[in-house]
């Protein structure tokens, strides 16, 4: 599918759990509730038909998201989008990447120094760009929490927006991303981040 974003795949583990309990059903202290104190004293010498087994699932997955790592290797013109780096020395760096690609993510294995201290985890403002001002209308609204951490970001202007949170679409082609010139910084003694 040309416009899919991150394609999900679960992964799943489904347990059966079993445990023999008395049958409460037909104990005297079933409709007290207090069957829980007696029952040790009673199930000793109880026979067999007096327990039944109680059985309960449990069922986990495990989502993995196929484009958090920015995985620009469109095979399918149809998903290309090409969007353009400014760095802080106002260099232009043109990026082909892909539908679904995180900008963060992709200005990391395009070597471009857009910090993200946090990983994507919505935590800090090192992820900060400008967004040029015709497509910046065709990015979802900021959630709160991305309001909040953007008001921590130095040199904040209209259009600014976290990198973590802009996921690549079609309408994004030609983007322009400008990065501010500068940045607080959660490294320290001139530390350059590298991604996993």
């Amino acid at each position: 599918m040309a416009a899919s974003t991150a394609v999900r795949t679960s992964v799943g583990l489904t347990l059966r759990l079993s445990r023999v309990i008395r049958d409460c059903h037909s104990c005297p202290f079933y409709v007290s509730n207090s069957c829980a104190s007696a029952s040790a004293n009673l199930s000793r010498g109880a026979s067999p038909a007096a327990f039944r087994t109680q059985s309960r699932q449990l069922r986990t997955t495990v989502g993995v998201c196929h484009n958090d790592t920015g995985n620009s290797d469109a095979d399918d013109p149809k998903d290309v989008v090409n969007v353009v780096y400014v760095d802080r020395s106002g260099q232009r760096i043109p990026v082909r990447a892909k539908v679904g690609d995180n900008v963060l993510y992709l200005a990391h294995k395009n070597g471009i120094e857009l910090e993200g201290a946090c990983e994507a985890s919505l935590a800090c403002s090192t992820c900060h760009v400008y967004v040029s001002s015709e497509h910046l209308d065709k990015l979802p609204d900021p959630v709160e929490r991305e309001d909040d951490m953007l008001d921590m970001a130095p040199m904040l202007k209209e259009n600014s927006r976290l990198g973590c949170q802009i996921i690549l679409t079609l309408e994004m082609e030609g983007m322009e991303l400008t990065l501010p010139t500068v940045t607080r910084n959660f490294y320290v003694d001139g530390h350059v981040p590298k991604p996993h």
